[in-house]
């Protein structure tokens, strides 16, 4: 009896160390995203985890969070920096149109900018998930990340849409950090998981890039 209430395989120690992985890779990836530079990587790693762990049922969550970090390093930093100036300058954009919905012109524009916003934030949503499950090559990357985002709307607007209310719910609260950067990756490879496979064949890879470029790794 005994032996059974403290086996380490039983629903409640499994519950358990899955609620353990939950909070501490969460918190693992604020941390690792402070200095912003390296929020690319540290989401590759997250939602390459996530796959492993969460979907795929694997235990060393920590150990394979840390490895994908370090893996995608410096390609995820490099790619950071690519991403921060184009974001500040779509935020820029948003905070000038939201502040000129006085009238109705400004009103039209401002959700045709609403609208436009759904491309760049769309790709990304795509590029460190693909980051982590793929290897590319940057320009490649980001050419593969347009693609997809594009052939792939619906989703890509349900992807944008819940990374964002996420965001915006982790912003105005504290707590959810504890679970929203892992939660928001799982609930993101619902679709991306469906999505990536239909690319693995040579020929359909071969639409998209070069086949050189990619490697996958499921």
């Amino acid at each position: 009896m005994w032996r059974d209430i403290f086996n380490p395989e039983n629903l409640f120690f499994r519950i358990l160390a899955r609620g353990v992985d939950l909070a501490g890779l969460s918190l693992l990836w604020v941390l690792l995203s402070i200095p912003l530079v390296t929020a690319g990587p540290a989401t590759a790693a997250l939602y390459y985890t996530v796959v492993k762990t969460f979907r795929q049922g694997r235990d060393d969550a920590f150990s394979i969070y840390l490895k994908a970090f370090r893996d995608n390093l410096k390609q995820g930093m490099l790619v950071m920096l690519v991403c921060i100036p184009v974001a500040v300058f779509f935020a820029w954009g948003y905070n000038v149109m939201s502040n000129n919905i006085s009238t109705s012109v400004g009103v039209v524009m401002y959700m045709a900018y609403y609208v436009v916003l759904l491309v760049p934030a769309g790709i990304f949503c795509y590029l460190f998930p693909m980051m982590g499950r793929f290897t590319f090559r940057t320009g490649a990357l980001f050419r593969t990340a347009f693609i997809l985002s594009i052939r792939h709307l619906p989703s890509t607007v349900i992807i944008v849409m819940l990374t964002v209310e996420m965001t915006v719910f982790t912003i105005e609260k504290w707590w959810p950090l504890l679970a929203a950067p892992v939660l928001t990756m799982f609930l993101t490879s619902l679709f991306l998981e469906k999505i990536f496979p239909k690319y693995l064949s040579e020929e359909e890879i071969a639409v998209l890039t070069d086949t050189e470029e990619i490697e996958d790794d499921f």
